[in-house]
């Protein structure tokens, strides 16, 4: 596709919800622009080796792989007949402008990476009338004693090493949080060649008992739950219920944990506690949705089943920003299928909005299909709750903000001596948040800690004052100053 100088939908995003969101707005006729930070198409989800470097180097523990093959096969169709032009290695820094169609939407682009020889030009910025926003998410994590030691990792990133560079980070693992995402994570690090020494997971399987009907209308994830009890078995690696690390010991790397099993609200029961040697801690703790591009344009947010600050979007994908489409982890961590079926449904609702001939029957599954998910989607969080009271794990000396090195008794003097009851007068008083990751690994954390120190619970504004940024990524000066429009400090 030659340049244009306004595109009709541009999407930002290219795992499982932004693949979908570009080949189903092209197919439907409309100018397409698909924007990611990564060097090829799937996102975290069906993040592989290189293509061009490793044509051969497969998709072991992938679920879901021929759906992407066929979203990336459709995807460079498009490309290829001029109905779509796709930037890899692309960052989206700031949007402004709107509202569309009327006012088309300006975005600041940016390398993604630094490369010697990259894969094509990057122009400073491009507009669109539409956005389909599919920006995914990361890790949710919660501090421990001794989290911030080498060896300990978000279970993503650990997973992420595996199967972008096939490199194992440790031998001897401890896999701990909650979730069905330390399945894949625990038996691939075991199927690569490391030793799972434990699954510490902080629930309970009796928890799923309340939901079997919402599970039982997908029955995929049944499957994928049977194969990773093969492989279980398979590999002998313990799965202990009820169970968190609750201490990291090591000087300069990680050299061992402690166990200790928990209560319901996540407690931990005194004379529990088991030691083991290990050189990688692999935690997750669920997913945080990546608001950064949703909240820069305006979009409403509320607070999800998990406790996440999500988007809020209609049965259509539509936000409340006219020409703004959400689709993936930023409405709810749900899984790639959801995710799929959102993007899809995004992409055919621009097309319909925009004019373009579409099909309502194909529509309509695809907004039972969400729902059945979305209700699967549920029945996990709920099954797998952040413990409530995850906080009786720390010691006044537990780093909380590893970037700042902000301690958990730095936020309790903040809040008891300088009177910080919110997470931004907390983030003034304290610092947590305002280092290299601007709270993208401590803001939840921050949150939570600031609410219970308030004896609360943590609400939509306290997660909003750690979601905000004025800019997505780090820029310099010289973009700053090349801007048309000041920054709007309040976005």
């Amino acid at each position: 596709m030659a340049a244009q100088s306004i595109y009709d939908v541009t999407v930002v995003g290219a795992g499982p919800a932004g693949l979908a969101a570009a080949v189903s707005s092209a197919a439907a006729g409309l100018s397409v622009l698909l924007i990611d930070a990564g060097n090829q198409p799937g996102g975290q989800y069906w993040r592989h080796p290189d293509e061009k470097l490793l044509p051969d180097a497969g998709h072991a523990g992938h679920h879901g792989w021929k759906t992407f093959e066929a979203l990336q096969s459709r995807l460079y169709a498009a490309r290829n007949t001029g109905a779509a032009k796709y930037l890899p290695d692309t960052q989206v820094w700031l949007i402004s402008g709107g509202v569309a169609p009327s006012q088309p939407f300006t975005l600041q682009l940016m390398p993604s990476r630094d490369t010697p020889k990259p894969q094509h030009a990057i122009p400073d910025s491009v507009q669109t009338r539409r956005l389909i926003l599919c920006p995914g998410g990361y890790d949710r994590q919660l501090p421990i004693p001794g989290w911030d030691l080498p060896g300990t990792m978000a279970a993503g990133g650990v997973q992420a090493l595996m199967k972008n560079h096939q490199t194992l980070a440790g031998k001897h693992v401890v896999v701990a949080g909650t979730g069905p995402f330390l399945l894949p994570v625990a038996t691939g690090l075991a199927e690569a060649g490391a030793q799972v020494l434990a699954i510490c997971e902080a629930g309970s399987p009796m928890a799923w008992l309340p939901h079997v009907a919402a599970v039982a209308r997908v029955p995929s994830k049944g499957l994928e739950g049977s194969q990773y009890a093969a492989l279980l078995a398979k590999h002998r690696i313990p799965y202990k219920i009820r169970t968190i690390v609750s201490r990291i010991h090591g000087t300069d790397h990680v050299e061992s944990v402690t166990l200790s099993k928990v209560n319901s609200a996540g407690e931990p029961i005194q004379g529990t506690e088991k030691h083991l040697e290990a050189d990688l801690v692999a935690l997750g703790w669920g997913f945080s949705p990546s608001l950064e591009l949703p909240l820069m344009v305006g979009v409403a947010t509320h607070q999800d089943v998990d406790g996440s600050l999500v988007a809020i979007v209609d049965e259509d994908m539509r936000s409340n920003v006219e020409g703004v489409y959400i689709a993936g982890e930023a409405t709810g961590v749900g899984g790639a299928a959801m995710a799929v079926a959102e993007g899809t449904l995004a992409g055919v609702t621009a097309a319909a909005d925009a004019g373009q001939t579409t099909q309502p029957r194909f529509a309509e599954k695809l907004r039972k299909d969400i729902a059945r998910y979305r209700k699967f989607a549920v029945a996990m969080h709920l099954a797998h709750p952040v413990p409530s009271h995850w906080t009786s794990w720390l010691d006044s000396e537990t780093t909380v903000c590893r970037c700042e090195e902000v301690s958990y008794g730095d936020l309790g003097h903040a809040h008891a001596v300088l009177g910080a009851n919110d997470p931004r007068t907390m983030k003034m008083m304290s610092r947590p948040g305002m280092g290299w990751c601007q709270g993208r690994v401590c803001g939840y954390a921050t949150a939570s800690i600031t609410a219970r120190l308030c004896e609360r619970a943590p609400t939509v504004a306290d997660l909003l004052g750690q979601a905000k940024r004025p800019l997505a990524a780090p820029v310099s000066l010289a973009q700053l100053a090349a801007l048309d429009e000041p920054i709007n400090p309040e976005s």
